[in-house]
Formats: C-alpha cells, sequence, structure tokens
C-alpha cells in the first residue's frame, strides 16, 4: 500500500526486560503503556507493531521509543514495508492466521 506517494511502514518492537523486582515490573509495564499511548498493538507479549504511512512518520516514532528506553534489558527495533509485513507467516497452534492489515489512511487520524 502506498500512501501519499510514500511507501507504508510497520516499526516493529521486540524486547526483554527485567521483572524480578517490583521497581522492573512497574518500568516494564511503563514501557508498554508508552508503546501502546504510541498507536503501537501488542503482537505478542513483548513483540508490538504500529502501522506507519511512511518512513519518516515511522522514524518519529522511533526516535519516541529511543527517548523512553528503559535503563536496563534488551530492545530491538525493526522497520519493514506493508509488503514485508504481509508475508510473515503466522499461527495460531498450527492454524494458520493472517498477519494484521494495514489500516486505511483515514484510521492514522
Amino acid at each position: 500500500m502506498k500512501v501519499s506517494g510514500f511507501r507504508a511502514m510497520w516499526v516493529i518492537v521486540l524486547f526483554d526486560l527485567p521483572v524480578r523486582t517490583k521497581p522492573q515490573r512497574k518500568r516494564a509495564a511503563e514501557f508498554r503503556k508508552q508503546l501502546l499511548r504510541d498507536g503501537f498493538m501488542m503482537v505478542q507479549y513483548s513483540v508490538y507493531a504500529r502501522p506507519c504511512p511512511s518512513e519518516e512518520n515511522a522514524q518519529v516514532h522511533v526516535e519516541r521509543i529511543q527517548g523512553n528506553l528503559p535503563p536496563l534489558g534488551s530492545v530491538r527495533i525493526l522497520k519493514v514495508t506493508d509488503r514485508q509485513y504481509g508475508r510473515m507467516l503466522c499461527f495460531d497452534g498450527n492454524r494458520p492466521e493472517p498477519p494484521e492489515d494495514m489500516p486505511r489512511q483515514l484510521e492514522f487520524f
């Protein structure tokens, strides 16, 4: 899908944060909440994804994540095109499932 002449993108955040102590659990929960507030959806417990209408918009969200990184743990940010995301193989048990669709442009605003 192309939006306004730009290639639509997905920003995928994968993380593994420490949760042994109460402050660590609180910080991990706050990181997840921040992703949700920024329009990310939970794909799996520590994997969140957000559709973006362009590379430039995706970069804005990447910079927000970088500004909110927890002091401990591992965070990875992956940007892929809508076409690449659509080629992802998804399963619920042994049943194939389609990946999430890119929302229509009007749903971005």
